[in-house]
């Protein structure tokens, strides 16, 4: 399937000419990417960029800088839904220090920066591209990348968008069918299938015993770039009303080789869906969360909850009013005596909702 695609890239020439300012604070409810508007995407404009060399210091005279910026919903065909996102369009001459003070304005699950570079690194790498929480970087995540490779793409008819993110490059592939919106899909890093967990040891992070856990299938920690442990329960109701011990559940994670948990069940709001799923962490609940339900494609088809390259879709962020469709797929291959899970998929649409320029002085 791969052949069929052309790669698309985005240089530091074509960035450059597509720099124009926009007007601060102008939003768009409703627009969405894949649909011609003839708008061109507006990247940073930036006042004395030459200035930007770390957090500003009371001996200096300071720059005013003006970041251009575009906020967009994820894993979802309307705006108000999904996984929220922003994306800073050009984020060279930032500090570590001053990105994670701007994830930490924006206050979503995370904020991505796009880091143009030369031609030759782009064709070979992908467009350089950084993930923070509002309290780390991380080196993959789901929904920005996909949303990040749908701002890069923009109005554009293009097949294919890399990102060179810290984990290496992930390539997200498009298509589009007349009148509907473009759909992504990326390809995540092979998974690697870590410890299985005893379920009481789970439950006492939960408020659950043992026997609200799905004895099916087990509680998995599974990677494709950010380690997930995977419990599934039994019940909806169970995982609707679920209430985690965050302290316990960081430690016990450290232990155990984990990043986050991931909960799902086989009982789903919407028939369609196969599992329904919800994320929680440090900052609250999680809407949509990409690079779990990439670690979950590969769980499902390692343990016969979805066959092999067959696309299913997971439901999340219902608890929240922000409503997630992830669909996911993978690939089951046999190797000698051992059955190997590759070709991880995670796929959706996505919505522009805000776009507007952040001052700083530096």
């Amino acid at each position: 399937m791969a052949s069929a695609f052309k790669p698309h890239y985005i240089s530091r020439d074509r960035i450059s000419s597509c720099q124009q300012p926009v007007n601060r604070g102008q939003a768009v409810c409703g627009g969405n990417y894949g649909i011609a508007s003839g708008r061109n995407y507006a990247l940073a404009r930036r006042m004395r960029p030459d200035k930007i060399s770390g957090m500003a210091a009371s001996t200096r005279k300071l720059s005013m800088v003006q970041l251009s910026m575009v906020q967009v919903d994820v894993f979802t065909d309307r705006a108000l839904s999904g996984n929220s996102l922003a994306v800073f369009l050009d984020g060279r001459g930032l500090s570590n220090e001053q990105m994670q003070a701007l994830a930490r304005e924006m206050n979503l699950s995370e904020t991505t920066f796009i880091l143009p570079g030369d031609a030759a690194a782009e064709k070979s790498r992908g467009v350089r591209v950084r993930i923070f929480t509002v309290q780390e970087e991380l080196p993959f995540a789901g929904h920005p990348t996909l949303g990040t490779a749908f701002v890069l793409r923009g109005q554009t008819v293009a097949s294919e968008v890399r990102l060179d993110l810290n984990v290496g490059t992930v390539p997200v592939r498009f298509t589009q069918e007349p009148v509907q919106l473009a759909f992504g899909e990326m390809t995540q890093k092979d998974p690697e299938f870590g410890a299985i967990h005893n379920p009481e040891d789970v439950a006492r992070l939960t408020g659950l015993s043992a026997a609200d856990f799905d004895n099916s299938v087990p509680i998995q920690t599974v990677s494709t770039g950010v380690p997930f442990t995977i419990a599934a329960l039994r019940s909806l109701k169970t995982l609707q009303n679920l209430r985690l011990d965050l302290a316990g559940a960081a430690e016990y994670l450290a232990r155990s080789g984990g990043k986050f948990f991931y909960f799902v069940c086989r009982e789903t709001v919407d028939p369609k869906a196969r599992l329904h799923a919800r994320m929680i962490f440090y900052n609250g609940e999680d809407p949509a969360t990409g690079s779990a339900a990439g670690c979950c494609s590969a769980w499902m088809v390692a343990h016969a909850v979805a066959a092999s390259d067959e696309q299913v879709l997971i439901e999340q962020g219902l608890e929240m009013h922000r409503p997630s469709s992830i669909f996911v797929r993978a690939t089951k291959q046999k190797n000698g005596q051992d059955n190997h899970v590759a070709n991880v998929r995670v796929g959706g649409n996505c919505v522009e909702v805000l776009r507007g320029e952040v001052t700083l002085a530096i």
